[in-house]
C-alpha cells in the first residue's frame, strides 16, 4: 500500500493521547492514525494483514510441544523458539519477519533462524544442515529463495505465496492461508533439523523433504 506525506491540522490534546497510546502499542504516531483512519474507513492495512497472519501463526503452533511462538502485535515479525536435543539443550529461534504490503512477483519477508551457540561442534552440524537444505530446495523447489548463511544465522527469502499447479482455488490468499503455508513450512525445517542432529544422513533429509513438498498446496 503506497504512502504518502500528508499535512493535517490536528489538535495538541488529541497528538498527545495519540502519542501516549503509540508508545504503549509499541507502534509510532503516524502508524497509529494510519491504522485509526483505516478501521474508521474499512480499508486494510498492510500492518493489519501482517498482524493477522501473525495470529494464524500463533494459533495454530498453540498446541505445539516442540515450537513456542512469542508474538508481540504490531512489531511486524513473530519468533518461534525450539529445543534441541544436544548438550545443554540449547535453543534457536526462527523469526517470521513480514513486508510492508506485499506486491505479486516479490518476496512477502524473510525466516531468519538463529542459532548462536558455545558449541563448536552444534555450529558445524548448523552449518552443514542449512547448506543442505539449500542444496535440497535449490534442486526441488520450484520457486525463486535467496539464501545467506553467516554468524550463527541463517536467512532465507520468502517468496510470494500462490497455489501449486492443479491445487483448488484461485491465486488469491487470504491470511489464514498464508500463516498455515508459513506455519507448516518452519514446521518442516524444525523436524529436519532436528533429524539431522539425531544422525540423519543428506539422502534421509532429501527424502523428508520431498513427501512434505508433495503433499504442500502453497509454496513460498
Amino acid at each position: 500500500m503506497k504512502k504518502t506525506l500528508y499535512s493535517l491540522m490536528l489538535s495538541d490534546d488529541v497528538m498527545r493521547e495519540i502519542d501516549l497510546l503509540a508508545h504503549k502499542m509499541g507502534t509510532n504516531r503516524s502508524s497509529l492514525v494510519n491504522r485509526i483512519l483505516a478501521e474508521h474507513v474499512s480499508v486494510r492495512t498492510p500492518e493489519q494483514q501482517a498482524n493477522d497472519i501473525f495470529s494464524g501463526i500463533e494459533q495454530l503452533l498453540a498446541a505445539s510441544r516442540d515450537l513456542v511462538p512469542l508474538f508481540a502485535p504490531n512489531t511486524g515479525r513473530v519468533a518461534v523458539r525450539s529445543s534441541l536435543a544436544y548438550k545443554y539443550h540449547p535453543t534457536l529461534r526462527y523469526d517470521v519477519e513480514l513486508a510492508s504490503g506485499f506486491v505479486p512477483g516479490e518476496p512477502i519477508g524473510t525466516l531468519s533462524v538463529n542459532f548462536r551457540t558455545q558449541s563448536q561442534g552444534l555450529l558445524e552440524l548448523l552449518n552443514r544442515f542449512f547448506r543442505c537444505l539449500e542444496r535440497i530446495e535449490t534442486h526441488m523447489l520450484p520457486i525463486d529463495a535467496a539464501y545467506s548463511l553467516d554468524g550463527g544465522r541463517f536467512v532465507r527469502t520468502l517468496a510470494y505465496p500462490a497455489k501449486r499447479s492443479g491445487a483448488p482455488g484461485g491465486e488469491m490468499l487470504d491470511a489464514a492461508e498464508i500463516s498455515k503455508a508459513i506455519t507448516d513450512y518452519v514446521s518442516l525445517i524444525d523436524r529436519m533439523l532436528k533429524a539431522c542432529i539425531g544422525g540423519a544422513d543428506a539422502r534421509t533429509l532429501s527424502d523428508m523433504y520431498a513427501a512434505d513438498l508433495e503433499k504442500r498446496t502453497v509454496l513460498l
